[in-house]
């Protein structure tokens, strides 16, 4: 990157699932007095959605990205995002006094792309996670179902019911780890990245956490020890982990916790999302082999395939403008909201009407195509 903008702070991306413990690593690694660990940006998200504008915005969010693309395409947005994230990333450290940020935001998965185009010199650590823990992390922590009801396993009828039905909080944390996963796996060969895996981190935290220190440059021995000290900044923040603020010490317990945690059908569930062979890919042989045990079958690689194509044709209708993809009221939606959205629409520029025309058309050929993916895994799987 030109220095035209002067200097550059040191940046450092900390990627990871959500639930796989990156609050956790990002916590040990700023005992260090160079290292600053804000709970979580999620800036880089935010500039690569720059543009992008809510169907609902007063003055056209169709005159609003025309316009702002015609004025971006005479530059170079890549310049442009980077000032902007050296000057806040520059900020922050300057409060704090320190040298490096480490800037840990789940769902960085989604940009890899952007984060490789703007800051192509920064260094990454890739913190990897048993899936099976993470997903039952989901389950306890934020109460993600990974069953349609308590007596049924998850069905592919059910998985097509959380997809168009509930909310996207839900679907989004299934999302991580059928479509995050792979992503994150094959961004392990990126050079300057550093690999870590949450069991050896939660078992030999001073070991991990100085192998990570010394790649970036840091000196590991002026942090006495990896152990827990206080989280109290992240009091302040709605974001992170708040398990930590109970902790007074690395809790290596939750590495085989999803034995317990996790029924046949939730285990047999997480194996068709991840696949059997990225399990494989990422070390998590005796894992599998546990599940496997316990009456798990491998449905083979065609199901796991089948099952990222339903998610993929989900994200691109979620990606959709949201104005467009508000669909008919439910029964409970009072008189008063229905006549405001009828009276939005009527004042809603012509521009705009064409625009969430071509939207809801996009929007329910993406639906039809979802349907028949879900056809198809019935026959696989033989679901009547």
């Amino acid at each position: 990157m030109s220095g035209r903008f002067g200097r550059s702070p040191a940046v450092c991306f900390l990627l990871g699932l959500p639930r796989s413990g990156t609050t956790l690593l990002a916590h040990l690694l700023q005992h260090h007095p160079d290292i600053l660990a804000p709970p979580e940006p999620w800036l880089m998200l935010a500039l690569e959605a720059f543009g992008r504008v809510d169907q609902r915005h007063p003055a056209g969010s169709s005159l609003i990205e025309a316009a702002t693309a015609e004025f971006l395409e005479r530059i170079d947005r890549t310049i442009a995002s980077r000032a902007f994230a050296d000057a806040a990333y520059d900020q922050y450290l300057a409060k704090a006094g320190k040298r490096i940020i480490l800037d840990k935001t789940p769902r960085y998965w989604t940009a890899l792309g952007f984060l490789e185009s703007v800051y192509p010199e920064a260094p990454h650590i890739l913190l990897m996670r048993n899936p099976y823990a993470i997903a039952a992390s989901l389950k306890s922590t934020w109460g993600i179902p990974l069953r349609a009801e308590s007596s049924h396993s998850v069905s592919v009828s059910a998985l097509a019911d959380l997809m168009l039905r509930l909310p996207d909080a839900v679907i989004t944390s299934l999302a991580d780890l059928v479509l995050g996963l792979p992503k994150l796996a094959a961004h392990r060969t990126r050079p300057q990245t550093q690999l870590v895996q949450y069991e050896l981190l939660v078992t030999n935290p001073d070991e991990e956490t100085g192998r990570l220190l010394t790649g970036l440059g840091c000196d590991p021995a002026v942090v006495e020890s990896s152990g827990m000290r206080q989280a109290d900044y992240l009091r302040s923040s709605s974001f992170g982990d708040r398990k930590i603020l109970e902790r007074n010490a690395v809790d290596q317990s939750s590495v085989k916790a999803w034995q317990s945690q996790l029924s046949v059908e939730e285990m047999q569930t997480v194996t068709d999302l991840v696949g059997a062979e990225l399990l494989l890919e990422l070390g998590y042989e005796q894992e599998l082999l546990h599940a496997q045990q316990a009456g798990v079958l491998d449905r083979g690689g065609e199901v796991t395939e089948l099952y990222r194509q339903i998610f993929r044709t989900w994200w691109d209708l979620r990606s959709t403008k949201a104005g467009a993809l508000s669909g008919p009221s439910h029964a409970g939606e009072s008189v008063h909201t229905t006549a405001a959205q009828l009276q939005q629409a009527l004042l809603a520029s012509e521009a705009d009407r064409a625009t969430g025309l071509d939207a809801i058309r996009n929007r329910d050929a993406a639906i039809e195509m979802l349907r028949g993916e879900v056809a198809r895994l019935h026959q696989i799987l033989n679901i009547p």
